[in-house]
């Protein structure tokens, strides 16, 4: 018999490190595995699994932890899709609202078999490739004189992210700001591609400015604009314009940008729990075009969070926003959603690739406000999927003294480490094996119905467009 305890008998015998016995026949673990916190939730959205020494444990998400913000990294096809889809699967079915903001068109598409039936007449599926029925997407829409000085700032952000500040100078940025303002005034709106008709089309301007309530407006137009010499306008104005045009003679952007009217009310949206649904394909849309349609869906989000601070508390609705490949979609204001966003009942829900894309924005491009910063200063939970040896240097100190930066990079494949908010409150890191939501399949023929009926409820037809948006540009149609 044997006298030795199953404890005792690692001491006298052990498998040898790695470094002395390459054994092909012995199965070695190549990355660490960390066990999770005793305090882990009961309640919540489930993410995955933390596997240790044989204990499977479920790993969940409260509620009022998802208002701390959630950010995921890892590289190309490491699993960020997969768990965003994981959690937005779980949120349909809990009769959330939500919008997800997709750069690939996949996501969205893996997402529509998955909606419940009972909640068709919820879903809006804003397809810009979509040229027979285009929705409208008015960043030039508020009500109120202070929603107008905020959307007149965050639409000069937004040029500012998608031109750079040396293109895009003080100069543009004034003109632009005041004509935005201008525009919002006017009795029948205005839009993006009017801003050059407003600055090139004398009579167009006349009209347009004779109702200006704000006085620093209509003194820019009365004094600034009126002392501007010829040659002044004729060096200024082709440059300011040279900007829009691409947006004004691109087809599919006319008739989204250049409606007067948003398709849908971004406020209701999030009011009623609405599920909206942005494919932004860059291979049907185009990459200048993609991020300006994705920041302005973004910029209204945002304004239609903050408008919920005259509702009582108790009456504003849970609604969660997920971006993948976030920093294209995002301008200095990621702050003001980060930090405040909690109050307004607004979750953010983040995903990219490596760090360097927060440094410059992804547009290659030094940012005013450090990205990486506003993350990793505000973000309750963190999860890491395979990184390279420059991130893992950076995110080993958030995820110490668990992990080191080379147990991020080994990482294997479809598994992640991370740091999870429980009750507001950072826990230790560990590792975690998230759900793959590829093991189910949804209803296809739903997901095409939920198009149809998206596209002829939001949609307009293309012809009653382009003779508004044409008229509106002074071009006989």
């Amino acid at each position: 018999k044997m006298i030795l305890t199953p404890e005792e008998l690692p001491s006298l015998f052990h498998v040898p490190n790695i470094r002395f016995n390459r054994a092909p026949t012995i199965n070695w673990q190549n990355y660490k595995i960390a066990q999770a916190p005793d305090n882990l939730p009961k309640e919540g959205i489930l993410l995955g699994h933390n596997i240790y020494r044989g204990v499977k444990r479920e790993v969940r998400m409260k509620n009022e932890d998802r208002f701390r913000h959630f950010y995921v990294v890892g590289q190309t096809g490491t699993g960020k899709s997969s768990i965003l889809q994981v959690m937005i699967r779980q949120d349909l079915e809990n009769g959330k609202g939500i919008c997800v903001i997709d750069p690939h068109g996949q996501l969205v598409e893996d997402i529509l078999p998955f909606v419940p039936k009972s909640r068709a007449e919820d879903v809006i599926y804003f397809n810009p490739a979509d040229l027979d029925r285009p929705m409208g997407l008015n960043l030039l829409e508020a009500k109120t004189p202070e929603e107008r000085d905020m959307i007149a700032l965050e639409a000069m952000n937004i040029m500012i992210k998608l031109f750079n500040e040396e293109v895009f100078g003080p100069r543009i940025q004034d003109y632009f700001r005041n004509g935005c303002l201008t525009l919002m005034e006017s009795k029948e709106g205005g839009a993006l591609t009017d801003i050059v008709r407003l600055f090139t089309d004398d009579a167009y301007q006349k009209e347009k400015t004779k109702n200006i309530q704000n006085p620093i407006v209509k003194s820019f137009w009365d004094h600034q604009m009126a002392k501007t010499g010829a040659r002044e306008k004729q060096e200024m104005i082709p440059y300011f314009a040279s900007k829009f045009g691409q947006f004004v003679t691109n087809g599919l952007m006319r008739n989204i940008i250049g409606q007067t009217h948003s398709a849908f009310d971004f406020t209701e949206v999030m009011n009623t729990g609405k599920i909206l649904l942005i494919n932004l394909s860059k291979g049907e849309t185009g990459d200048i075009n993609s991020k300006l349609l994705g920041m302005i869906v973004v910029a209204k989000l945002q304004a239609g969070a903050l408008a919920r601070q005259k509702m009582a508390a108790e009456d504003r609705k849970d609604f969660y926003l997920y971006i993948d490949e976030f920093q294209n979609y995002v301008t200095d204001s990621i702050e003001v959603i980060l930090s405040e966003a909690r109050k307004y009942r607004l979750s953010l829900n983040m995903a990219h690739q490596y760090l360097a894309q927060l440094e410059d924005g992804g547009g290659g491009k030094q940012k005013s406000v450090n990205l990486k910063d506003a993350i990793f200063g505000n973000v309750g939970t963190m999860m890491a999927y395979k990184i390279g040896a420059q991130d893992a240097e950076y995110l080993a100190k958030e995820m110490a003294p668990v992990f080191t930066d080379q147990d991020l990079i080994n990482v294997d494949k479809y598994k992640a480490v991370m740091k999870l908010s429980i009750d507001t409150q950072p826990s230790k890191p560990f590792s975690i094996v998230p759900l793959n939501p590829y093991l189910k399949t949804g209803d296809a023929e739903a997901a095409e119905a939920y198009k149809q009926l998206s596209r002829l409820k939001y949609g307009r037809d293309k012809e009653f467009v382009e003779r508004e948006v044409f008229r509106r540009l002074g071009t006989v149609f």
